[in-house]
């Protein structure tokens, strides 16, 4: 009779242990995220932190959500703070004043977009799944993500977008004081 790695350990405790790592990582993370003093070092936890909360996702067999934390946050948001700190000008220079009027049409714009986010998310209405699918095709992914999940998909498309535009920006700001 063959002896099988699933006989020796039971594939629960496997899982149980990769979902306790997981929380280990996210838990490490979040502290490197805090506790430095450099700031890339931070970043770094803050990378580490969302490595682990893709492994929950993963545990909770939402492979897709999954992917997008893995490829969005720690690919994407955590690189741009990287790349944002090393074209930023160091903290000893003395940077020039703030123009007013783009302060304030900021701060209008913002405040614009966080009230129509705010009631288009209030004027959803939110229902229980009756049955979840388990098929994970291209076509039933973008079939959700353009109807079910449209909100979620335009929330991430604009972060995306945000995160861009702040590189852009801060990126000529370096370059116009140079």
């Amino acid at each position: 009779m063959t002896t099988t790695i699933s006989d020796l350990i039971p594939p629960l405790m496997v899982a149980q242990a990769a979902f306790v790592l997981m929380i280990v990582f996210t838990l490490a993370g979040a502290l490197l995220a805090v506790i430095p003093k450099k700031i890339v070092h931070n970043i770094l936890g803050l990378a580490l932190a969302m490595f682990g909360i893709t492994g929950v996702y993963l545990y909770l067999g939402s492979q897709f959500v999954a992917m997008m934390q893995l490829l969005i946050y720690v690919g994407a948001i955590c690189m741009t703070y990287i790349f944002a700190i090393m074209l930023s000008p160091p903290l000893e220079k003395e940077l020039p004043k703030r123009n007013k009027l783009k302060v304030i049409t900021a701060t209008a714009v913002s405040f614009v977009v966080f009230i129509v986010m705010v009631k288009m998310i209030m004027s959803l209405k939110f229902e229980p799944i009756a049955d979840i699918a388990r098929d994970w095709s291209i076509e039933t992914i973008g079939h959700q993500l353009l109807t079910r999940y449209f909100l979620v998909f335009e929330l991430i498309s604009l972060l995306l977008a945000i995160a861009i535009i702040g590189s852009i920006m801060v990126a000529s700001f370096v370059r116009k004081r140079n």
